[in-house]
């Protein structure tokens, strides 16, 4: 959309015809006549040379330039511009706490992504990585665990620091059991400090808690208490021997907080439940009040300067051709 910023300068366009007509016109003076011998003359005629005074006249080219060239400061001055669209901003309303668990058994190679045999935390990485990339908007932070929870980057809206921090993170740095009630309230004392009201917990596991510290229900509630929603996601499957995955206990986490369980087995499905993910927790968009501008008075200011000069060459030219009659 086309417009001028300071249209009000168009109340200034008749200004040189005022000053036309109320300051009194500029006398100049020169010799009438210039000859060589004028000293002698005045001596032989005892006569002083007279100095005669003129109102300069001008053509209808130079009050043609000199108009569009009042006219192009007057544009320059209300600074006309382009004004774009409001650009649709994303909103930060939320803090996501991401709790992964890292204990030995997220070691187990019974992955396929890509047709690459990969382990279920190298697979995770992965997908969550990408989950977290699409998250420009929300608070991100990292919390790990084992046998202790720990932090691995605070609340943050920069979303690549909190994936280079994730690509980092190797099995076994947390211990090789699983607290997955220590997470939950280690994670709980990231929020006491955190000043928005919208508060997620996404808590991945292939486990059963350790027994040791607090209990998950317990600190589930405690969660409640703070109005912070937990999704659960178990990794892996329980019917299989030698699994350890409780998930009856993540689906009374999810129940508790408000939150929704879901069971990851494959490549596919964590990238579907990233996809529910984003449906039951959408990035919240609002208008932004600046809108784009780009400035154009330069160009009118350009064109006020090449008729300036015009007109000067043109006065420049007719001065030498004055002086060689």
């Amino acid at each position: 959309m086309f417009e001028f910023a300071n249209p009000w300068v168009v109340v200034l366009l008749p200004l040189p015809l005022f000053i036309y007509w109320l300051l009194p016109p500029m006398h100049q003076r020169s010799d009438a006549v210039v000859i060589s011998f004028m000293e002698h003359l005045e001596i032989a005629t005892g006569k002083q040379k007279k100095r005669s005074a003129w109102v300069a006249r001008r053509s209808i080219a130079q009050w043609l330039g000199l108009s569009l060239a009042w006219i192009s400061i007057l544009l320059a001055l209300a600074k006309p511009q382009i004004v774009g669209k409001p650009e649709m901003k994303v909103k930060t309303a939320r803090s996501l706490l991401v709790a992964a668990d890292i204990s030995h058994s997220m070691d187990t190679r019974d992955w396929v992504v890509d047709n690459e045999r990969l382990s279920r935390w190298e697979a995770i990485k992965r997908l969550m990585g990408e989950f977290i990339e699409k998250r420009d908007g929300d608070r991100l932070s990292l919390v790990f665990f084992g046998t202790e929870a720990y932090l691995q980057t605070p609340f943050t809206t920069e979303v690549k620091v909190v994936r280079w921090f994730l690509d980092e993170t190797e099995v076994g740095m947390a211990g090789q059991m699983t607290s997955i009630g220590k997470a939950i309230g280690f994670g709980m004392k990231m929020f006491e400090s955190d000043t928005l009201e919208q508060k997620v917990m996404l808590l991945l596991t292939d486990g059963r808690d350790g027994g040791k510290g607090i209990s998950p229900l317990d600190a589930a509630y405690l969660a409640k208490a703070d109005s912070v929603k937990i999704y659960t996601i178990g990794i892996g499957n329980p019917d299989l021997p030698g699994t350890d995955l409780d998930e009856e206990s993540l689906k009374q986490i999810s129940e508790i907080t408000g939150g929704k369980y879901f069971r990851a087995m494959d490549q596919q499905q964590l990238a579907a439940i990233y996809s529910t993910l984003d449906q039951l927790e959408p990035m919240e968009f609002e208008e932004e009040e600046a809108k784009p501008i780009t400035s154009l008075y330069y160009y009118p200011l350009i064109a006020a300067l090449l008729i300036g000069l015009v007109l000067l060459s043109f006065r420049v030219l007719y001065s030498m051709v004055n002086l060689k009659k």
